[in-house]
């Protein structure tokens, strides 16, 4: 007799415990996925009332597409089948909003083992969700930040080395070619590998952009003349299936960017749209004023910048090549057809112009490449750079007494070998400490020194040369331009590989100065 109220009592005690619980919803279905029962974290998730859902079928808490997937159905015949459903999804509210649900469905069965009814337990996982996604998007971005690091630093390297060994190419073939009377069996030969070398630089410059350690010579360019002097080169080089189309604005403040690298990007991007416009088009190159705040989303430090902006009506990019366009050698122009450097490139110049470069595409609407980069701070006095012009006369002189100092004897050879050929007289010298010994002996007008030596660097040993010789002029040759926080910016610099008519322009400024 007493089987009857304690069988009450449970169920009373199950009932409360049920009603408790307000961080599940927990329900039941009918065999056919009606709701037959509703505890207050149902009601909270899903915004219904008890009133409101009791008879209703299970299914309207799912999304549209699933309903018509049939995926309810599915979710009980295999609760059914296999004891137990589980699946995260998305699920609907009253309200029509979506939550992430990580749902539970268990079946309940009668004495002879037929299926009466199911449990349901749904928990809302939306913000855990958020959170995962936002941590595996943080960690995936320092993985790429970390890779693009790495391979920036093993590019610079190289890049630095192999401008080295072009520097001995490319100079004893100038010598030689200077040297040896014109023969048409072997002044093409000389020609052609001279012409190789000079690909492998700019190779080595793009290298050296993408980890930004390139040598910019930053200036205030007036970017509406820079394009305007630039528009011709253009057309040439696209062909007359291309429109050029540009837009500046009057009194567009100037920017601080190298103007000479500048034309380069403008160049390479400008072939990259016709590229994707194999049938022709326009392509539109703008600058517009733009101020940033504090939470721009550009990723830039607050302040005044000019949008530089070149787009295209092409194809466009799926999202996938989209997110890798700017990565160091990735191209889809095919083997032969491209470096994968050229936008990383625009990337390294952008960011060590103090600005950023932003890619937009959509499949079907076309490219546009936005380079921000930061104007002019008043009171700047540099010569504002215009567009390109002639270049700058040399004059020969002098003889002087040179030290050429370089820690590769290949390089050093040949940097001799160039000055003795311009009429100088040369004291060679392998290290720093070779090059103070030669100083105490010899009667020095101009040193020109490698940056990267071991054990003392070309900027130590420029440093130490203006302490104890002030009167001796000082050229750092340099294939890598990263040079130390605090370095004097004033210091004259050639960049390598480098002509002889560079060191002669090298030359002829560092002695003009007195």
């Amino acid at each position: 007799m007493d089987k009857g109220p304690a069988a009450v009592t449970d169920e009373s005690r199950y009932r409360l415990l049920i009603d408790a619980i307000t961080d599940y919803a927990i329900y039941m279905l009918d065999a056919e996925g009606r709701v037959t029962s509703w505890n207050p974290g149902a009601q909270r998730f899903k915004g219904y009332a008890a009133a409101e859902i009791i008879g209703q079928h299970f299914s309207r808490f799912y999304t549209e597409e699933d309903r018509a997937a049939g995926l309810p159905d599915r979710a009980l015949a295999r609760a059914a089948g296999e004891g137990r459903y589980e699946q995260e999804g998305w699920r609907l509210r009253k309200n029509g909003a979506r939550m992430w649900a990580h749902v539970i469905i268990d079946p309940i069965r009668d004495d002879a083992g037929q299926v009466i009814g199911f449990a349901k337990i749904t928990r809302d996982i939306t913000e855990r969700r958020a959170s995962q996604q936002a941590l595996e998007a943080a960690r995936e971005a320092l993985l790429q930040s970390q890779k693009l690091e790495a391979i920036g630093q093993l590019t610079g390297g190289v890049a630095h080395d192999f401008n080295n060994l072009l520097m001995a190419v490319l100079g004893s073939l100038e010598l030689v070619r200077k040297r040896l009377p014109h023969d048409p069996r072997i002044t093409p030969l000389i020609d052609n590998a001279m012409q190789g070398a000079q690909r492998g630089a700019a190779l080595t410059q793009r290298m050296l952009a993408f980890a930004r350690k390139q040598a910019l010579k930053l200036d205030p360019v007036d970017l509406a003349a820079l394009v305007r002097g630039m528009t011709g080169l253009l057309q040439r080089s696209l062909g007359p299936a291309m429109r050029i189309e540009t837009h500046f604005p009057r009194g567009l403040a100037l920017v601080l960017t190298d103007p000479n690298q500048l034309e380069n990007a403008l160049l390479n991007l400008a072939v990259n749209a016709r590229d994707a416009m194999p049938a022709g088009g326009a392509i539109r190159i703008e600058g517009l004023p733009q101020t940033l705040g504090d939470d721009s989303g550009v990723g830039l430090p607050a302040g005044d910048y000019v949008r530089l902006t070149v787009s295209d009506t092409g194809h466009g990019m799926e999202p996938e090549i989209l997110a890798r366009a700017a990565e160091p050698f990735f191209t889809t122009k095919g083997i032969g057809k491209g470096t994968g450097l050229g936008l990383s490139m625009i990337h390294g110049l952008a960011e060590q112009s103090g600005g950023r470069m932003v890619l937009r595409s959509q499949v079907g609407e076309g490219t546009t490449v936005e380079l921000w980069l930061p104007q002019v701070p008043d009171g700047d006095e540099r010569q504002v750079f215009v567009g390109t012009g002639a270049a700058q006369e040399i004059h020969p002189i002098g003889p002087l007494t040179v030290l050429a100092v370089d820690d590769d004897s290949l390089v050093l050879l040949n940097t001799v070998a160039m000055l003795e050929d311009l009429g100088h007289v040369v004291f060679p010298a392998i290290s720093a400490r070779d090059a103070l010994a030669t100083l105490k002996r010899e009667t020095i007008d101009l040193v020109i020194t490698d940056y990267a030596m071991p054990q003392v660097t070309g900027l130590q040993l420029a440093d130490e040369i203006r302490a104890s010789h002030p009167g001796v002029a000082v050229i750092l040759a340099t294939g890598y331009a990263e040079l130390p926080v605090g370095s004097d910016p004033n210091l004259p610099r050639l960049a390598k590989p480098f002509l002889q008519e560079d060191l002669a322009r090298a030359l002829q400024e560092v002695m003009a100065r007195g």
